[in-house]
């Protein structure tokens, strides 16, 4: 056996992350393909995510060495940094009125600002800047709506790539936009609200 410690790394992850939400989601009522419920599609994407994190799991056994590299001070530094905020954030949140303590808000402020901080270091951008703009699209979604959820996180997880090209990411938006209109809105009827609510 050759193993490859970054995949190894990686399929602990993705495998923790997918049981933790699939304990979380076992409260919703799951529906059918057709007439989903409200833990259908997060069901759905923790077992995707299980799979995948077992294909990357059974490879990593096989395709390495491939070892870690060493985490400088201030990833370090910014990584605690970003877990003590979010914290701080989140039970912040769950003690203020209104729409900041109602239901996962809170969990979702906690979490959005705790990958915040650490994807100031640029090593560290590409991987919490996309995991903040699911949290930002799970936040924005009620008051706001799909169609601007969508555009926010769309636009957020484009920043961790230097690269990105402004015309690309309001095609990515509008392309989104669209095909999740058409899925979940008009042929799965889903109820969400589509724009904002006011």
């Amino acid at each position: 056996m050759k193993i490859n410690t970054k995949d190894l790394l990686s399929a602990a992850i993705l495998i923790s992350l997918a049981l933790i939400g699939l304990w979380l989601n076992m409260d919703h009522t799951m529906g059918t393909a057709r007439r989903m419920g409200p833990g259908y599609m997060p069901w759905l994407s923790f077992m995707l995510q299980l799979i995948l994190g077992c294909i990357v799991l059974g490879f990593s056994l096989f395709s390495g060495p491939d070892p870690l590299e060493k985490w400088t001070s201030q990833e370090v530094a910014f990584l605690i940094a970003g877990g003590v905020v979010g914290m701080a954030a989140g039970i912040g949140a769950a003690h203020m009125p209104g729409w900041f303590s109602s239901g996962w808000n809170p969990l979702g402020i906690g979490m959005f600002v705790g990958c915040m901080v650490p994807s100031i270091v640029k090593s560290w951008r590409p991987l919490f800047l996309i995991s903040a703009a699911f949290a930002l699209f799970g936040l924005m979604l009620e008051p706001v709506g799909l169609m601007a959820a969508i555009a926010a996180s769309v636009a957020l997880s484009a920043l961790a790539d230097e690269t990105h090209k402004p015309l690309g990411v309001l095609g990515l938006v509008v392309f989104l936009c669209v095909l999740c209109w058409a899925v979940f809105i008009y042929e799965l009827d889903i109820r969400v609200p589509v724009w904002p609510q006011f």
